[in-house]
């Protein structure tokens, strides 16, 4: 019965397409752009504390990824009708949500797991699939994670 739980758990976050891996250099994703404005860490740095790219697959799920200067993902969010390659979204971290997606009863609702590494919130029913992934640590200073979106 726990394999099946874990086969339930891992199809439900099979990859549909392919971008960046959280914690690592953004992806290669088909055509991103960098969004014209970059956040500032504060307003009399000309810094970016960090930069958004934002990219579109061929199912039009929409992800963007925040980026340090140091070229590492230090998040990541999407929005669209199904769910994305949350192997490569997520990286290393993936094993972190299957973990986290395992312990909870199947059906109660969103998947919300938050620790002191790794961060992650997906929500969604057929159709309308939305979360975001975070490295709280690599968060840069005066940047709130709960506004990434």
């Amino acid at each position: 019965m726990k394999f099946v739980k874990i086969v339930l758990a891992v199809s439900a976050l099979l990859p549909l397409a392919s971008y960046a891996a959280l914690g690592g250099a953004p992806g290669a994703g088909s055509a991103p752009q960098t969004l014209l404005r970059a956040a500032t860490s504060n307003s009399s740095s000309s810094a970016a504390a960090y930069s958004v790219r934002e990219s579109r697959d061929a199912d039009g799920v929409r992800i963007r990824e925040y980026v340090l200067p140091s070229n590492v993902v230090f998040a990541v969010t999407w929005q669209g009708p199904v769910r994305p390659d949350m192997v490569a979204l997520l990286g290393s971290y993936f094993q972190t949500a299957v973990s986290a997606a395992q312990s909870r009863v199947r059906g109660t609702g969103p998947l919300i797991e938050r620790n002191g590494d790794f961060q992650i919130e997906s929500v969604g029913r057929a159709g309308s699939f939305f979360g975001k992934a975070v490295l709280p640590r690599l968060v840069p200073a005066n940047v709130r994670a709960d506004d990434l979106q």
